[in-house]
C-alpha cells in the first residue's frame, strides 16, 4: 500500500541559513489515516534557494515531498529499519509508558549481546535517558574498564559497578545497560529490582563472532591468552556463560533474539536489528506488566 502525502509546512518567516546548511537532511513528523492514527519520522531532503533581501535576513525558500511505503526502510546506524518497525516500536512505547510509572529498564547479558545498542534504541522510543554502569564506572575512576581491572582488579571494579548502580536505582526513566558480570552480586539485583531487568539472551556462536571480529582488547576478562581470537573468546565466553547462565536467567523479562529470528523466518540472529530487539523487549515487558497488575487491560 502506498500513501502520498501533501501537507502545507508553517516556518518561521525567519529562519538563519546557516542553521540549515548544517542540515541538509533531516526528519519531520506528519500525521496519517490509516486504519489508526500514527505520527511517523518519515526521511526527507530537500533543496534550498537562498535569496538575500537585507543584510540582516534571508528568505527561504523550500519545497518538501513525502511519501510512505508499507515495507521501506530507513536507515538508522549500520542497520536498515523498515517502516513498519518504526511504526511498531512507538505503538508500543504509548501503550506501555505509563504503565511503567518511570521505572527504569536495566539490560542485563553477555558481553557483545547487544544491551548498549538496544538500550539506546529503547530509551529513544520511551523518551528515557540512557546510562551504561561500565561508562559511569570509567567516569569515576577516570580509566577504561579494561585498565581498571589491570590496575586496581576485579575486586574493585565490582564494588564500583555495584556503586553504580545503586545511584541508578534513585533515578527515574532511565534505560541502563550493565555490565556482563552485573548479574553475579546479589546486592546489585536488588538495586535492579526497583527497575524492571531485561536479559538480552544472545546464542553463544553469535557472541563469539561479534567479539572475535572486533578484538578483544577492550575486554579484561578475555585479553589474557595467546590463542588466536575466535578460539580464546570461545573457550572464555563458554565459561562464563556456564557461570552466569543461571543469574542471568534471574530478570524479570528474557528477549530470545533466536526467538526473534525464528519470526522474521531466518536462523541467523545477525539478521535481527536492534530495532527489532526493541521492540521485542517492549512486548515482553508488557507482558510482564500485565501479569504483575493481575492481567487488568491496558
Amino acid at each position: 500500500m502506498e500513501a502520498t502525502v501533501t501537507q502545507q509546512l508553517q516556518f518561521s518567516p525567519w529562519i538563519h541559513s546557516k542553521s540549515i546548511a548544517a542540515k541538509p537532511k533531516g526528519s519531520l513528523h506528519f500525521s496519517r489515516r490509516l486504519e489508526e492514527q500514527h505520527m511517523l519520522q518519515a526521511p526527507f531532503s530537500f533543496n534550498l534557494q537562498l535569496s538575500r533581501r537585507s543584510s540582516h535576513h534571508r528568505i527561504v525558500a523550500l519545497k518538501i515531498s513525502c511519501s510512505y511505503q508499507n515495507s521501506s526502510v530507513l536507515e538508522s546506524g549500520n542497520h536498515r529499519v523498515s517502516v513498519d518497525e518504526t511504526l511498531t516500536i512507538q505503538r508500543k512505547s504509548r501503550e506501555i509508558e505509563s504503565h511503567l510509572n518511570g521505572r527504569c529498564i536495566y539490560f542485563v547479558g553477555m558481553m557483545g549481546s547487544g544491551k548498549t545498542t538496544v538500550g539506546k534504541v529503547l530509551s529513544n522510543a520511551l523518551g528515557y535517558s540512557f546510562s551504561d554502569s561500565d561508562s559511569l564506572v570509567e567516569q569515576d575512576v577516570g580509566i577504561s574498564v579494561a585498565e581498571i581491572f589491570k590496575v586496581y582488579g576485579e575486586d574493585f571494579f565490582r564494588e564500583r559497578e555495584t556503586e553504580a548502580l545503586r545511584k541508578l536505582s534513585l533515578m527515574n526513566q532511565f534505560v541502563i545497560s550493565t555490565g556482563g558480570g552485573a548479574v553475579t552480586r546479589m546486592i546489585n539485583w536488588k538495586y535492579m529490582r526497583e527497575g524492571i531487568s531485561v536479559w538480552l539472551d544472545v546464542p553463544l556462536e553469535a557472541l563469539v563472532k561479534r567479539i572475535s571480529a572486533v578484538g578483544t582488547n577492550s575486554r579484561p576478562l578475555l585479553h589474557n591468552d595467546s590463542t588466536d581470537a575466535y578460539s580464546k573468546t570461545l573457550i572464555r565466553l563458554s565459561t562464563l556463560l556456564e557461570e552466569r547462565g543461571e543469574a542471568y536467567a534471574n530478570a524479570e523479562v528474557r528477549v530470545s533474539c533466536e526467538k526473534i529470528a525464528a519470526k522474521l523466518g531466518t536462523k541467523d540472529v545477525s539478521n535481527v536489528t536492534p530495532m527489532a530487539i526493541a521492540i521485542e523487549a517492549l512486548e515482553q515487558i508488557e507482558i510482564f506488566l500485565k501479569r504483575e497488575d493481575g492481567y487488568c487491560a491496558f
